[in-house]
């Protein structure tokens, strides 16, 4: 009989996914703001649609590689919102969100590796900012909108027993990369606090510039999104006790 990961290895598992996660895309939205910087343009559609897919690929690959491990969950805000479904257990969140939080800097020092000082300087290794024109309560509301897709899409392809094998990891990169290609703009689409705590704890160190105090959108959306999208799904999926007896009876009645 196989015995489930120990917990030491699925928080290994988290750490390695969360830091490929980080390096592939923020780390690609970093490359984009060199190169942007350098041509002396401004970002458009179809960068953002290149960072989209990175992340959507790097994704998909990780849920491929992990989520037989650890569920490959790479985000603090899912893990707490399986843990409020009773969908996994809440003495082990702690170990996962600071393998995830821990990943995130790991990854993010992989940007600098890669593209060096100006990675930070420039790239700002690839840290979420709010634009000009985005409060700060609608940030956290963009943020949570978006943690709701990705959340329920999880709850769907990944949690419910009933989904089809096989397209978990598919189809939440692309649902990721989606989301990303819509919502940029106004927030930078982390909808993640571990992509976004790992970029802005290397950014700050490495000359980048980051706003501390942006931070909680980052967390309290997601957060929030994450929990709406598991007890909603949760709610509309679970059986209704009321119409088991009509089941039970029916099935005694064809017999």
């Amino acid at each position: 009989m196989d015995h489930p990961p120990s917990l030491f290895k699925r928080c290994a598992a988290e750490f390695i996914g969360t830091a490929l996660l980080v390096l592939i895309g923020p780390g690609t939205a970093a490359f984009n703001g060199i190169l942007t910087a350098e041509a002396g343009g401004a970002a458009t559609l179809a960068d953002i649609g290149v960072i989209g897919l990175a992340f959507a690929i790097i994704v998909a690959a990780m849920v491929y590689t992990f989520g037989g491990i650890s569920g490959c969950h790479i985000n603090p805000a899912v893990t707490v919102g399986l843990a409020t479904v009773k969908r996994f257990p809440w003495h082990d969140v702690p170990a996962y969100v600071t393998a995830q939080l821990a990943g995130g800097v790991a990854g993010a020092l992989g940007i600098l590796l890669v593209l060096g000082q100006s990675g930070a300087t420039v790239g700002n290794v690839g840290a979420t900012v709010l634009a000009p024109t985005t409060g700060y309560v609608q940030g956290i509301l963009i943020e949570a909108l978006e943690t709701f897709i990705l959340m329920i899409v999880i709850m769907a392809v990944a949690v419910d027993p009933r989904a089809p094998k096989g397209f978990a990891g598919l189809v939440i990169g692309l649902t990721v990369g989606g989301i990303i290609m819509m919502t940029a703009g106004p927030t930078g689409a982390s909808f993640n606090p571990a992509r976004t705590f790992g970029p802005y704890v290397v950014a700050s160190l490495f000359g980048g510039t980051i706003h501390w105090t942006e931070f909680p959108v980052y967390v309290i959306g997601p957060l929030m999104g994450a929990c709406l999208a598991a007890v909603t799904y949760d709610g509309i999926t679970r059986s209704d006790p009321a119409s088991l007896p009509l089941k039970a009876e029916s099935s005694q009645s064809n017999s």
